[in-house]
């Protein structure tokens, strides 16, 4: 075709300005579970796998696990553990291989919208925002008390981003509602402004089956006996014990076959040896505690190896993020998770800084690459940790989310898809040529390499011209534009009304008291 013919078909389509407006339009579509094909890093041998194991059972059957929990305890007793001074477990090795050994190695996450259904474990990993923060930087970057208006942005930001695989549950506290009742609108919208998976709050035992009864609306109780569909995290107080709060929410969703993530507590150096190797001892210890115990309760039962993991400045007392003794506990329990065939749970891109700065950027950075290489399979609070968990950032919401797509492409690994079809243009081109007008350059260009969205490559000049806007301004510009072209996924309205009568009933059941209780 001539030049003139070549101009007049781009004229006919739309031309450049076309070209460029469908290279912009948004895509929203979730990514599956991310498959992983990279090597992971282990840097224990077979031998050092089996010394924290020896240790960690040496832990359970001479210094004991406290569950501060009288069913708890009559479940210990009723199972042949040896139950001392009223509430320490002493665990026999062989008991807790017994146990765990019927916990499944994988499953399906059901969401309410059967295109988001997710497969869990082994080789695949699934992305999950933060939880938990009782401040936000709003899209003004103005750190204040968040709203349920400010929860259901989050859920519909999380609903938009490819790479986020749940709506979570409290992103933020919603600090206008009592926090008695907080857990049936945080339920509420969860499930409302997002169709993907999402979590369950297990404040208490009745908050956990109060979010499992609006579970059976959505889904349906014998749906859920087969189905998991709902995540709950169950944090222990390291070192060495499980309260009654944590336990009896852990049960309710036992009881109900779905999952729950048993997650230690670490402050490396505070509740734990200042030694890497024997703080992850303590901790698989106290892990294996509870997944043997989510066997006591109901044998098969899906649930998540878990752990909360931040050391502890012997200068301040403060938490830290992006250390490298957290990235190397990462890779020991990813070993150790594998070694006991469970699944497991970290956290992600987490951040001690005030502000979305270099220093949030290189903590985020260093610990997503982190949990990417050491194989875990939960990776929650993937998008928006900061300040130690105190706040959530819109804009880091949202960067955060693009650079787990990033991660999510390099774990992918190697794509040979195209390999000999893109060889062949070295021999159309030649030496001294380019390939940019090349038809496979032009047809691949989009998928070839990952093109973030939220960072600046451009000439200083360029970005100078486009008003010097640092990536705090670009990312907030990007919340709204997302939030503008939000459209809420339709609830059936029989289950929707179902539901906001549950929550109704409720709120005049449960007397509004006001005191905080989160888990990370």
């Amino acid at each position: 075709m001539s030049a003139e013919g070549l101009m007049a078909g781009r004229k006919r389509r739309g031309g450049r300005a076309a070209l460029r407006k469908k290279r912009e339009r948004r895509v929203n579509t979730m990514l599956p579970a991310l498959e992983r094909n990279l090597p992971l890093t282990e840097p224990m041998t077979q031998e050092q796998i089996e010394k924290i194991d020896n240790a960690s059972m040496d832990i359970l059957e001479n210094v004991g696990v406290i569950f501060r929990d009288d069913q708890a305890v009559a479940d210990w007793k009723a199972s042949g553990a040896d139950v001392r001074d009223g509430d320490r477990v002493y665990l026999d090795r062989a008991l807790v291989r017994s146990l765990i050994a019927s916990i499944p190695a994988s499953f399906t996450y059901h969401a309410r919208n059967p295109e988001h259904n997710l497969p869990f474990g082994k080789n695949h990993s699934i992305f999950v925002p933060m939880t938990g923060a009782p401040y936000l930087r709003d899209l003004e970057d103005t750190r204040r008390a968040p709203t349920l208006d400010d929860l259901a942005n989050f859920h519909k930001l999380a609903q938009m981003l490819p790479c986020m695989h749940s709506s979570a549950h409290h992103i933020v506290e919603p600090m206008d509602h009592v926090v008695s009742h907080r857990h049936l609108r945080i339920t509420y919208s969860s499930m409302k402004y997002s169709d993907k998976t999402f979590m369950g709050m297990t404040t208490s035992g009745k908050n956990a089956e109060d979010v499992l009864d609006m579970c059976e609306i959505l889904f349906g109780k014998a749906f859920m006996e087969t189905h998991p569909v709902v995540t709950g995290n169950c944090n222990g107080n390291s070192p060495l014990v499980w309260d009654e709060t944590m336990l009896s929410a852990m049960r309710a969703f036992n009881r109900r076959n779905q999952p729950v993530l048993c997650s230690p507590f670490v402050l490396g150096g505070a509740n734990t040896p200042a030694s890497t190797a024997a703080a992850v001892a303590q901790l698989n210890a106290e892990a294996l505690s509870a997944l043997a115990y989510t066997q006591v309760v109901r044998k098969g039962c899906p649930a998540i190896y878990g752990h909360y993991l931040s050391t502890v400045s012997m200068a301040s007392g403060a938490p830290m993020a992006g250390t490298p003794e957290i990235s190397l506990m990462n890779y020991m329990i990813g070993q150790m998770a594998r070694y006991y065939g469970v699944p497991w749970r970290t956290s992600n891109t987490l951040g001690g800084a005030k502000t979305f700065d270099a220093q949030a950027g290189y903590e985020s950075a260093t610990t997503l690459m982190a949990v990417l290489l050491s194989g875990a399979n939960y990776l929650w609070h993937s998008a928006g940790w900061n300040e130690a968990g105190m706040h959530c950032s819109m804009a880091k919401f949202v960067v955060d989310a693009e650079q787990c797509a990033m991660g999510y492409r390099m774990a992918q690994g190697i794509q040979w898809h195209d390999f000999d079809e893109a060889l062949s243009a070295v021999g159309d081109i030649g030496p001294g040529g380019h390939y940019l007008g090349h038809p496979h350059t032009l047809e691949k260009f989009q998928q070839a390499f990952f093109i973030p969205k939220l960072f600046d490559n451009n000439s200083v000049e360029q970005w100078i011209a486009d008003g010097s806007q640092e990536i705090t301004e670009r990312a907030l510009k990007e919340a709204k534009s997302l939030l503008d072209d939000y459209q809420e996924p339709v609830l059936d309205v029989a289950i929707d009304e179902a539901l906001q009568e549950y929550i109704d009933r409720r709120e005049r059941e449960i007397p509004a008291v006001d005191a905080l209780n989160t888990s990370h």
